[in-house]
């Protein structure tokens, strides 16, 4: 698939901002860069390749912080997120990419309004890794941009920040690694596939690391809103192209 050089400054753009996003709060990425790539690329491209650079952003994360990290909330969510991954890969391969795309807008919208709600802080119990775990799966799978079901399950579990941060990147070299071998045998990871991959790391190990140094002067609130906004913009954007 041969790409026009705006096509490529727009794709580096979102990339990078995507990935400081994920550098500054651990996650992100993929709901940011996903729906704005599906603007010229079809979820089938878009989605394994964003899963592969997310590992290698959570590996590094995963690694450097195992200490911290709450097996006893991550361990429930495996065998559901098996089931999710599964459900996902079927879905993805039989779906055509406009649904798939559309279906993507509609899920940036719900979960940018969500983040928007002024909802109460809650607490919850290991039987929410059953949603937490399938939709995850299932998610993450389709669109690459499950993190927001087993953010909302560690938050229900009342991890500390730390903890919550090193779990969720520990969780995704288990999720991620299941989804990627989904994908290689699917057969997802052609040449094409490989050589975008290989342009893309350059920039996310450079956003990365920006994004890992950044002190933000912005409140937590403040930056959730304002990248609940551009996945409003981007949800929009999506249902109105296709």
């Amino acid at each position: 698939m041969e790409i026009d050089t705006g096509v490529a400054a727009f794709s580096a753009a979102v990339l990078f901002v995507a990935y400081v996003v994920r550098g500054i709060a651990g996650f992100g990425s993929g709901l940011i860069s996903v729906p704005l790539l599906a603007l010229f690329f079809p979820l089938q491209i878009v989605v394994p390749i964003i899963v592969l650079l997310d590992y290698v952003g959570s590996a590094s994360q995963g690694l450097r912080n195992r200490k911290l990290i709450a097996w006893r909330e991550q361990l429930p969510l495996i065998p559901f997120t098996l089931i999710g991954v599964g459900l996902g890969l079927s879905l993805l391969q039989s779906l055509n990419s406009a649904t798939l795309a559309q279906a993507l807008g509609v899920f940036i919208i719900i979960y940018a309004v969500y983040q928007l709600l002024p909802l109460p802080e809650l607490r919850g119990s290991r039987l929410f890794a059953v949603p937490g775990g399938a939709l995850g799966g299932l998610i993450g799978t389709v669109f690459g941009a499950g993190g927001p079901f087993y953010i909302i399950y560690l938050g229900l579990r009342g991890l500390d920040k730390s903890a919550l941060r090193a779990t969720f990147a520990a969780n995704f070299l288990i999720d991620g690694g299941i989804r990627l071998g989904g994908y290689a045998a699917f057969g997802f990871f052609d040449r094409a596939a490989l050589l975008y991959i290989v342009a893309a790391l350059p920039i996310v190990a450079i956003a990365l690391f920006l994004g890992g140094r950044v002190h933000s002067s912005l409140s937590p609130t403040v930056f959730t809103r304002m990248i609940s906004v551009l996945l409003l913009v981007s949800g929009v954007a999506l249902l109105v192209k296709y």
